[in-house]
């Protein structure tokens, strides 16, 4: 399995929080939380990764090297000072011919103590694009999606009212893609959200779900950041 990483943001959010670091190297519990995604990555069979990389990309790569210290084979694409947004900057590593016709998709921010191997089940081995979700019901962010007897029947992230639309499930923050997909639905060279192309593969009844079952860590913001420190701590040895 091949995952991309979308860690080119600035993280205004979290900003005073990271001293002008990009959002990867957020120093937890001593080692830079990029680091945690890549050991995760790892444990989870996953062989290569292609980091997108963007607000002070040298400072990651520098870090993280060729990968070759996590037992991975790690890439990069640069997005530079213009950013493009997640679409646009997955549209990016498309064009560059880095990744699979089927690859997993993770967020800069986001540790997820999951299995990806059912997910990647799911996906027919990375044929059919795939989103994972949690039963959120407002729990830790907006509710986002709507599930119907197994079958994920919307997905929208600016939805105005969550609850009227029947949604109590929320995006996980992995999904499995295809560059078919990416190339169909994102512009090259456009400034696009991937909220804004996963919307649409809903829409059509081309996104699968599945569903798990553990709580998402994310440190995009202090808050997040903070539960994210706790969770790691918890699994430190006495």
């Amino acid at each position: 399995m091949q995952c991309a990483i979308l860690a080119g943001g600035l993280g205004t959010r979290i900003r005073k929080r990271s001293n002008g670091l990009p959002k990867a190297m957020i120093p937890v519990l001593g080692k830079p939380f990029v680091f945690y995604q890549l050991e995760w990555l790892k444990r989870q069979q996953v062989q290569r990764v292609v980091l997108s990389v963007g607000h002070r990309a040298d400072l990651i790569s520098a870090a993280v090297g060729d990968g070759s210290k996590f037992g991975l084979s790690v890439a990069y694409v640069d997005e530079g000072p213009d950013l493009r947004g997640t679409g646009g900057a997955l549209r990016l590593i498309v064009d560059r011919g880095m990744l699979d016709p089927g690859f997993l998709v993770l967020y800069g921010d986001s540790y997820l103590p999951i299995d990806i191997a059912p997910i990647w089940q799911v996906s027919e081995g990375g044929k059919v694009p795939t989103m994972t979700i949690i039963k959120n019901e407002n729990r830790w962010d907006k509710s986002n999606v709507v599930v119907r007897d197994g079958e994920l029947i919307l997905y929208d992230k600016e939805a105005q009212d969550p609850t009227a639309l029947g949604m109590n499930y929320i995006d996980y923050g992995l999904s499995v893609l295809t560059c078919e997909v990416i190339v169909g639905g994102i512009t090259a060279g456009a400034v696009a959200d991937l909220s804004q192309l996963l919307n649409k593969l809903s829409l059509e009844r081309h996104l699968r779900a599945c569903e798990v079952f553990e709580r998402f860590y994310e440190i995009g913001s202090p808050q997040g950041l903070s539960e994210f420190e706790s969770f790691i701590t918890t699994l430190q040895p006495n």
